[in-house]
């Protein structure tokens, strides 16, 4: 399978994530852009978008980035991150772009 293919499926198959209205927009080896159309939905209280939403599209999108570095028979799964969000999100549109930093080991090395 090729990569665009099995990230593609990353996206499509993760219900919360379609749940979501997370969609993949490009991506090559190591990085990945996803969109967003902000909903009511996804808003908090006081009218930004809620800090779940930003940091799930940020896991994902980082997930379908290093999706793109994996063999077929391999898969992505996040053991551990962190967001700092540095100012409330506004707007009708969220992007995000992942890039890859430190590319994956092979096995035995």
């Amino acid at each position: 399978m090729h990569y665009r293919d099995q990230v593609r499926a990353i996206f499509d198959k993760a219900p919360f994530i379609t749940d979501l209205g997370l969609v993949l927009s490009d991506l090559g080896p190591g990085w990945c852009e996803s969109v967003l159309t902000v909903a009511p939905k996804h808003l908090q209280q006081d009218g930004f978008v809620h800090a779940g939403v930003q940091a799930t599209m940020a896991d994902h999108t980082a997930g379908g980035a290093a999706g793109t570095l994996v063999g077929s028979n391999e898969m992505v799964l996040t053991a551990e991150f962190k967001i700092n969000l540095l100012r409330p999100a506004l707007g009708d549109r969220l992007r995000c772009r992942a890039t890859v930093t430190l590319a994956p080991v092979e096995k035995g090395k």
